[in-house]
């Protein structure tokens, strides 16, 4: 972590002393963990899912709904112990499972969490698929449950967003290890073990999700996929003049008729009210 290669921005920096690419040092900070009910039905349930959100991120897409954290880095310091305490708490507040949101860039930190206390509810790895496989062979071990996004397939479209042209590049050999790594499991409802590659439907983007869907059906076998519509505009999109609305119906019926033509049959769909601001989080710290 001196010269941090956590991420594919393999920015070599040492976050000991300043911050890396992701915006932050190797002190932990968080903005918020709560019980969270927004998730898939196989990971919230009835309790919820025991997110802890992470402050900073590797990617920092353009439109971030949780811009606050990812690019403004809002959030308080904790330590390895505070983040332990945390996940008890979540334990005891009746949590399905510790949902780790946008950990990426703390990976290390959270593996010494888990080398001391590990939950006995599963572990999410809720990503953005910015990985390297690297870091995902040192994290595995401690992981049941991947959450990864599958953004942009064209290096334009991710360079547009997120500056990071080699986005799919990375993000396609990172699911296929996390598809590779992780078969089903299912109890009572709930995902105890298994992958959910999401994908966010973007306004005018439609032929990237197509894209998305003919990479993704030969590889996903018994894992899901979630289809998701609840783009709102929000964060640095000033100059992202097709991301200044919310995506129309026909945009994501076009997607979700290209997932079922394609024979995908675990699929997440999501309902267009899953969509606006008020679905952001009240940041704590």
């Amino acid at each position: 972590m001196s010269v941090c290669t956590v991420c594919p921005n393999n920015c070599k920096v040492d976050r000991d002393a300043k911050a890396g690419g992701c915006g932050v040092t190797n002190q932990i900070k968080l903005a918020k963990y709560a019980l969270h009910f927004y998730e898939e039905p196989v990971i919230s349930g009835e309790n919820g899912s025991g997110a802890v959100f992470f402050s900073g991120c590797s990617l920092n897409c353009a439109f971030c709904q949780n811009y606050e954290l990812s690019h403004k880095a809002r959030g308080k310091e904790f330590s390895i112990d505070g983040l332990i305490t945390i996940f008890k708490e979540l334990e005891e507040m009746g949590a399905n499972n510790i949902n780790l949101v946008n950990p990426t860039h703390y990976s290390l930190q959270i593996v010494k969490a888990l080398d001391k206390y590990r939950p006995n509810i599963p572990i999410v790895w809720n990503t953005h698929g910015y990985e390297t496989l690297q870091n995902l062979s040192i994290i595995d071990p401690y992981v049941d449950i991947y959450l990864p996004d599958l953004k942009y397939y064209t290096p334009s479209r991710a360079r547009r967003y997120t500056k990071k042209e080699n986005y799919f590049e990375r993000a396609k050999d990172a699911i296929s290890f996390m598809l590779n790594a992780k078969k089903p499991v299912m109890e009572n409802g709930l995902l105890k073990r298994g992958v959910i590659v999401r994908h966010l439907v973007l306004p005018e983007n439609t032929d990237d999700s197509i894209k998305i869907l003919e990479f993704l059906r030969p590889i996903i076998g018994d894992n899901y996929l979630s289809i998701m519509s609840q783009y709102t505009p929000f964060g640095s999109i000033e100059n992202l003049k097709e991301l200044n609305r919310k995506i129309t119906r026909r945009e994501y019926q076009k997607v979700v008729d290209k997932a079922l033509s394609l024979g995908f049959e675990n699929l997440f769909l999501q309902d267009f009210t899953s969509s606006g601001e008020e679905f952001i989080p009240d940041w704590d710290y």
